[in-house]
Formats: structure tokens, sequence, C-alpha cells
């Protein structure tokens, strides 16, 4: 099932095109990465899925319904984890999170429940009647988090969430976004930390100049640029180096031999690292440094675009 499917969608601002006729769907249970450096088109896009900006053209659908005819459906069903914390300061963390949730029509004992739901899921629930205005910057990341979640939507935009923060705050809050998901939420996940969209994401979507220049798996967007890794061993002698017997391991396309530097060509989509090491055992040769140079989401991202994710 498509939670998010957008066609044709075409955003203007006088006469520069943020976004150009760009179409992109999203399946039910997917954490989705969302990447693109500033100006790319990235924020513009996210801003009119969750109903903040119109178009010029195109549509957006969630859960199959169009957003513009059935605005209220599709404001129910998202939640925006936004990159500006969404927070108020002179109102307690169970009061902000209230707040947010009464403006889904969240009443009563309901609406209390799903606060101290979320408050809890977010690890606050024994900060509920303190003021964000004393909490560190990973705690009141993960007040907006819950600020978003309490009305429990289908789908939950997260941008930037774990901007200037502390790593162990990181990663509770990428451990969040796994429960999350395993809740049955499908996620649209947005950073500059590109070591969390590989960690985390099931697939990913490069944005440049408002159009999506590429989309798939870690693993499919790497083969774009290559389909090849070196692995990199020094070796204390290559006296009893058999280039043949390393060639005959599958996936291996190529040995090389420097001095005591051995450089393997290997296809990237085969994972034969751990019989290159036996065979180096088997041989009686002693390993000094072992190096694998796979390319990464990183080098992707500065290939097609030409600029770093951060710029």
């Amino acid at each position: 099932m498509k939670v998010l499917e957008i066609k044709n969608l075409t955003k203007k601002f006088g006469d520069f095109i943020a976004v150009d006729n760009m179409s992109l769907s999203i399946e039910e249970g997917e954490i989705f990465g969302f990447l693109g450096a500033n100006g790319a088109g990235k924020s513009t896009t996210i801003n009119i899925i969750s109903g903040l900006l119109r178009s010029n053209q195109g549509t957006v659908e969630i859960l199959g319904k169009n957003t513009k005819k059935n605005s209220k459906f599709a404001k129910m069903n998202i939640g925006m984890v936004p990159q500006d914390l969404a927070i108020y300061e002179d109102l307690t963390a169970y009061e902000n999170v209230r707040f947010f949730a009464g403006l889904y029509g969240l009443r009563g004992s309901e609406l209390n429940e799903r606060v101290e739901e979320a408050l809890q899921f977010v690890g606050l629930e024994d900060k509920l009647k303190e003021y964000p205005k004393n909490f560190s910057g990973g705690m009141k990341r993960r007040l907006n988090i819950a600020c978003a979640i309490a009305h429990r939507p289908k789908l939950i935009i997260m941008d930037e969430p774990t901007v200037g923060i502390d790593p162990h705050s990181r990663n509770y809050i990428l451990n969040s976004v796994r429960k999350l998901n395993e809740m049955g939420c499908t996620i649209i996940y947005t950073s500059h930390y590109m070591e969390e969209v590989e960690e985390i994401c099931s697939r990913i979507s490069i944005i440049d100049h408002g159009k999506i220049i590429a989309e798939g798996t870690k693993e499919q967007l790497t083969s774009i640029i290559t389909n090849t890794k070196d692995i990199k061993i020094e070796v204390k002698s290559t006296e009893n180096i058999d280039v043949t017997q390393i060639k005959s391991i599958i996936g291996v396309e190529a040995v090389h031999i420097s001095d005591n530097l051995i450089t393997i060509t290997s296809d990237n989509g085969v994972n034969n690292l751990n019989k290159i090491i036996q065979h180096f055992i088997n041989s009686e040769i002693e390993i000094s440094s072992l190096h694998e140079n796979a390319p990464n989401l990183e080098t992707v991202f500065l290939t097609l675009t030409g600029r770093n994710l951060r710029d």
C-alpha cells in the first residue's frame, strides 16, 4: 500500500523552479531517506506534503487520498518533526504535547493517555512537569518528536531530527525511529549526517535542482558509480602470495601487488572478505593491516550532485 504518492509536482517562486515535475511514491513500512543539499528543493517538497505550501501543479496523495481535496484527512495522518524546534518554552513538557495533540481533535481521557504515551515513548515521562528551557538539546529534540506522534500518524516526516545534539541523544532518537517503524509508522527521514541515512533507511532518494536524480537502496545507489570495491591488505612478506588462488575466490576481479601492499579489486555485491582473509591465514601470510575501500552514500552524493550535502 502506498502511504505517499507524488505525481508531477511543481512549485515555482516567481521565475525560480524549486520543485520540477517531481514524482515519488513511498510504500507502507518504509524508512525513506530524502537527501538534498541546501536549495535542492527538499524542504519545499516536505512543506507541500505537510500542507504548509501549495504546489503550482501536480498532486500529492496520502493513503490514496488527494491532500488538496482531503486536507483534514491528510493532516490527521501526518506527523511533522521540523528541523526548527516547534515547542513552547513557557509550557511544561506535558502541556506542549497536550497542546499539539489537541490540535488533532483529541479530547478528554484519550488525549491524556496519548500525551503520556508519547512522553513515555521518548523517555521523558519523568520530566512531564518540567519546562523545556531547562532541557538539554537532546531532550528538546525528543520532546519535539513526542509532539508529532501523540495523534498516532501513519506517516512521520523527520527533518534533521538529530541536528546539534550529543551522540547519546542521537543514538536514542535513531532507536526511536526504528521503534516507530516497527510499530507500523512509515517515515520520511532527512539528515545532513549521511551515516544516519545509511544506517536506518530502507530506500533513499537524492534530489538536486528540484528533481530526483537517483533513487534506490544504498547498494543500488552505490552501484550507479561503481560495481567494485578495493580491499587493501598490507602484509609482512609477499613471498607466499599466490595471485591465481586469490583470483579464484568468488567476486575477485583483479590483484595488484606493490611492495608489501596487496590491492584486491572485487565485485561490490559479493561479500567475500572472510574468504580472502581465510586464504591469507591458510597460506600463513601475516597481515599487518587491512582496509576495505567500498563506495558509500557520501561518495554517491558528491559524484551525482557535485557538492557536499552540507553545502
